[in-house]
């Protein structure tokens, strides 16, 4: 039976100081102002220190738990390559996993924009329209930064439209 209400499970995961909170905060902004209900949660554990790092963001048309069920993340975004196996199960079968070597982030004006960038990978898989997530960043982010996280983001939407080796967007992740 197909559910009437279908929801989108994104889980976005790192290391404390990767900007997993930030890219998680853009992320439901965007989805929030494309009209969706959204519903957000974080573990942080010792972040701080370096620690592991992950978020849920859940959208669409009605939510009722910010927590993704287990094994049925649609996308999984993670930051740092140490946290993919770590975080791997949390994927639904035919789920879309989202690496940090999805784009080069020696290219990125600011290094510290790889969150934003890979949000841009994300983006060519959801369907939010660009601008939104331009005005999610500009809102999220200090007008500072709003330069070279839009670079990053570009970036990464470039990547996920084409895929890193130049054959299309981003791979479906198949589990054992």
């Amino acid at each position: 039976m197909n559910d009437p209400t279908p929801v989108t499970n994104i889980i976005i995961a790192g290391l404390g100081g990767q900007g997993v909170v930030t890219a998680a905060a853009i992320l439901a902004e965007a989805a929030f102002r494309a009209g969706h209900n959204i519903k957000q949660s974080e573990i942080r554990g010792m972040s701080q220190r370096g620690g592991s790092v992950s978020t849920d963001v859940r959208f669409g048309p009605a939510v009722y738990s910010p927590m993704t069920p287990p094994g049925e993340a649609d996308y999984l975004v993670v930051l740092a390559p140490d946290q993919i196996e770590i975080h791997r199960p949390s994927l639904r079968p035919g789920g879309r996993l989202i690496a940090p070597d999805c784009l080069d982030s020696a290219a990125l004006e600011n290094r510290k924009s790889l969150n934003v960038g890979l949000l841009g990978a994300l983006s060519t898989c959801l369907d939010i329209p660009e601008a939104v997530w331009h005005e999610a960043i500009r809102s999220v982010l200090p007008e500072k930064l709003h330069a070279a996280n839009l670079q990053a983001f570009a970036m990464g939407r470039a990547c996920g439209l084409t895929g890193a080796s130049g054959r299309g967007r981003i791979p479906v992740v198949s589990l054992p």
